[in-house]
């Protein structure tokens, strides 16, 4: 195991890729009016969806602290590993990056931070790309560049009921949120350079899951792609969309994922989330 990978509980990889891949992942903390949880773990998304569906209830998250990342790498390379890739959500959106990267600083040179500028499968496509490459040998900067490349590759979309979630824990400007109320429009959101904007705008919750499709579609370039659709307490709504997007690739559809999404992200976008991340393999 010349090269570790560690990643963060963000990344939301899907179920049936457990255990295929040496990947480390350090959990985020919840916090429901007072008491806090680790992600995956401790809260989950049910529980934060009821949480934010009870008006008196608080919900927050915060990023794990940097001697969580120092305990995570120093068993990682007390089991064997040389170096160590640490690959996580963006540092716009959390201070997960940060954290990570003062524990690697306390550790020494080799552990490499890379900032995938995006979550969900968007860093999980990143993560799981990077294990590939060393669970191949690659060497550390191999591992670190593979993580990047692919991180650049991605495209998150994504829709929600109300912007108002995103907008109170800081997500998305003011301006933006006026949107998800003004004149009944639907706004679908994407990932760029690190930050949540707005992408599109419909007016009703039917269009703009047809726009995710329209999106997710054009995102895909014209060669092989991967997709991840995830969704909050709407498996049926996620299937439909997959089967759409899917249908539309064809036989360029590589690997097709379906994942819930976990506590951290249930607490800023709030419930009936929708969301698409394309992996452009070429």
């Amino acid at each position: 195991m010349p090269v570790a990978v560690v990643t963060d509980s963000t990344a939301y990889l899907p179920s049936e890729l457990g255990g295929t891949h040496n990947l480390t992942v350090v959990p985020l903390t919840v916090v429901i009016n007072g008491d806090e949880g680790l992600e995956g773990e401790e809260i989950s998304p049910v529980q934060v969806a009821h949480a934010l569906g009870a008006r008196r209830c608080a919900v927050s998250t915060s990023r794990p602290a940097p001697e969580q990342f120092a305990r995570a790498y120093r068993k990682v390379l007390d089991a064997g590993a040389d170096g160590i890739v640490s690959v996580h959500l963006s540092a716009k959106l959390s201070g997960t990056f940060e954290a990570a990267t003062l524990a690697a600083a306390a550790i020494g040179p080799q552990v490499e931070v890379v900032d995938s500028q995006t979550t969900g499968m968007g860093l999980g496509f990143a993560a799981l790309a990077a294990a590939t490459a060393a669970d191949r040998g690659g060497t550390l900067d191999s591992v670190r560049k593979t993580a990047v490349d692919h991180a650049a590759q991605v495209s998150t979309l994504f829709y929600v009921d109300t912007l108002e979630f995103l907008r109170r824990g800081g997500r998305i400007g003011a301006a933006s949120a006026l949107l998800g109320t003004a004149l009944s429009v639907k706004p679908i959101l994407h990932v760029v350079d690190g930050a949540i904007v707005v992408r599109d705008k419909v007016r009703t919750a039917g269009r703009a899951l047809a726009r995710l499709v329209d999106l997710a579609v054009e995102a895909s370039g014209t060669g092989e792609a991967d997709i991840a659709v995830h969704h909050l307490g709407a498996a049926d709504r996620a299937a439909a969309l997959a089967d759409a997007v899917a249908a539309r690739l064809g036989d360029r559809l590589r690997d097709r994922y379906i994942t819930e999404i976990g506590a951290v992200v249930a607490a800023h976008v709030g419930p009936g989330l929708a969301g698409v991340v394309v992996h452009r393999r070429t």
